[in-house]
């Protein structure tokens, strides 16, 4: 019989599941309300509240965060993405196999959404060599460095997570490559898999322009100035149509030429203005300026471009400093001096008002810029130009230490030398004292976002064992299939977790299903060990939709995607996975 506490905690954990579904908040925001109505409702002591924040699992993150940022920014990963060039060839298959490869390897000891960020413009403009669409190889960078995650111990949060959680109960820790021979056959498989269902990825036109991906033709005219227009004798930052009619002048155009200084060049008869904006403003100042449209306008990437000026697209990756910002309050004219042609978000263009628009992670932007901007642009943290080779800012005479600071923290580990918390910390103090990493960058590598979550929502699968909720819910809601034996709740745990992590944060769902789990293992009196595995890799491997994972998100603008490409994708593989695992979960971790 459930009591009045063990409800609570229920209805806590529906609140909180729905929040995390509908994405109403911020999911860091979600577990500080979780962790405030735990200690209203009295499911945990004040002292207990910490409890997820003073957790090994949030301090190990942390470190993991510092330690990958230091393998970037010695430009390790960097030099390696470069040298794919050569091994790639010539041919679509081959690229999938050696990107995935590659990814799938550095996302085994890394934060795998840094290893994807430096890799998309790498992966775009090797495809583009090859006149091959950017959708076919960006949807398997995603997946390969899922696949690559689930084989080490720290290859995601998650894993670490779950471990902390199976130590807290007494149970042994997994060690480094405990996770190693199932997390090499999904890889495997799951190469074979994309390579074999190739004719499912989407083949969006290759050479499609910017213009064009972003509908931007329509909010473009060239309007040529004629004898009458009260334009003449002004420049365009003196102008009152720069001051009024909220406009944005692209291009001068002169004797078929274009100007090198537009805002400050004496506007005569006959000049071509070529001018961003509001398509019905743009229809009304010709009359009002008394303006031609010009009848040989052809909108594309090249009359916006010039040797230059160029056409740019940015992602804006997790841990950007724009997310939740918008272009007005982080001031991007004045830091970066560029204007904003358009927003897409989910394959949704926004074009209007784009300076007042909440941006969000996985947002990309078209910009126009000259070089100098371009430059910056790539040497920016809050940026990934998605059509250009990156260029950042490397200490590469610090490569060597990052290089053995990164083999210290994996030979401790393995060896069992020191917890991984210990050896984790090493590195990235190592990280900043060998200067592979200035503190301010150290904590900049860090998803405040992520840690946040894990210190509001550790407490809650404490809450939920506490109060007896945990137990409950294995017996009463898993009873038809606790009767089945092991196996078949192995499979069940699986899916529901999987099914969990397509539509929430995959540490939300570990959190809350791993107490299930362990519940579940005690009422068939078996090893919580097989379980705790189900639920790991189900929560660490999300294919059918953009929002079940970050590098799902990233990938989904640059690469043209729809909702249903990752669905169609996706879903098969996910039950390939979900097969995998019931088949071989049992024989390497036996009940």
């Amino acid at each position: 019989m459930l009591d009045i506490q063990s409800i609570m905690a229920i209805v806590v954990v529906a609140a909180a599941m729905v929040l995390f579904i509908t994405e109403k908040l911020r999911v860091d925001v979600i577990a500080l309300c979780v962790l405030l109505a735990l200690i209203l409702l009295g499911l945990l002591e004040p002292d207990q509240a910490l409890f997820g924040f003073a957790n090994q699992a949030t301090a190990t993150i942390v470190a993991m965060f510092v330690l990958s940022a230091g393998l970037e920014r010695t430009g390790l990963v960097e030099w390696l993405a470069r040298r794919l060039d050569n091994l790639a060839g010539k041919t679509e298959p081959r690229l999938i196999i050696v990107i995935c490869l590659t990814i799938a390897f550095l996302s085994a000891f890394m934060i795998n959404t840094a290893a994807v960020a430096v890799f998309i413009p790498i992966a775009i403009v090797l495809a583009k060599a090859r006149k091959i669409s950017a959708s076919r190889v960006l949807m398997p960078l995603s997946f390969a460095s899922q696949f690559g995650g689930v084989c080490t111990l720290i290859g995601t949060s998650t894993n670490i997570l779950v471990n902390s959680i199976a130590v807290d109960k007494g149970m042994k820790a997994f060690t480094f490559f405990e996770f190693a021979p199932l997390g090499l056959a999904m890889t495997a498989v799951g190469i074979t898999y994309l390579l074999f269902a190739r004719w499912l990825l989407p083949k969006r036109k290759g050479g499609e322009q910017q213009v064009d991906r972003y509908h931007l033709s329509d909010y473009l005219a060239e309007l040529q100035v004629t004898k009458k227009s009260s334009l003449i004798g002004t420049t365009w930052m003196k102008s009152k149509l720069k001051q009024s009619e909220k406009v944005n002048l692209i291009k001068f155009i002169r004797n078929d030429k274009a100007t090198t200084k537009p805002p400050k060049t004496k506007i005569r008869e006959g000049d071509i203005l070529l001018l961003h904006g509001n398509m019905n403003k743009l229809i009304s100042m010709q009359d009002k300026y008394k303006l031609r449209l010009h009848a040989k306008a052809k909108m594309d990437d090249k009359k916006i471009s010039s040797d230059e000026i160029k056409l740019v697209e940015v992602l804006i990756p997790p841990r950007s400093r724009l997310i939740d910002s918008t272009l007005q309050t982080f001031e991007f004219f004045r830091r970066f001096g560029c204007i904003v042609f358009a927003v897409q978000r989910r394959g949704k263009v926004i074009r209007d008002r784009v300076a007042e628009i909440l941006l969000k992670d996985g947002d990309t932007l078209l910009l126009e810029a000259d070089k100098e901007v371009v430059s910056r642009l790539l040497k920016s943290r809050d940026l990934i130009v998605t059509n250009e080779l990156t260029e950042l800012y490397v200490r590469k005479d610090k490569a060597i230490v990052a290089l053995l600071l990164f083999f210290t923290v994996i030979t401790l580990t393995v060896l069992n030398i020191i917890p991984i918390l210990v050896a984790a910390l090493i590195g990235a103090v190592g990280m900043v004292l060998g200067r592979c990493l200035t503190i301010e960058e150290a904590y900049e590598a860090i998803d405040w976002k992520v840690i946040v979550l894990l210190g509001g929502i550790l407490p809650l699968g404490l809450a939920m064992e506490q109060s007896g909720a945990a137990l409950w819910l294995a017996n009463t809601v898993l009873n038809p299939f606790l009767n089945l034996g092991p196996l078949a709740m192995l499979a069940v745990l699986y899916i529901i977790t999987a099914i969990l992590t397509e539509t929430m944060s995959n540490n939300a769902a570990a959190i809350i299903l791993a107490p299930i789990g362990m519940s579940v293992a005690t009422t068939l009196n078996v090893d919580p060990r097989p379980f705790l595995v189900a639920i790991t890799f189900a929560a660490s491997t999300s294919f059918a939709t953009p929002i079940g994972y970050q590098t799902n998100t990233m990938i989904y603008s640059p690469g043209g995607y729809r909702f249903t490409d990752y669905t169609r994708v996706g879903t098969p593989l996910n039950l390939i996975f979900w097969g995998l695992s019931v088949f071989l979960i049992p024989l390497l971790w036996p009940f």
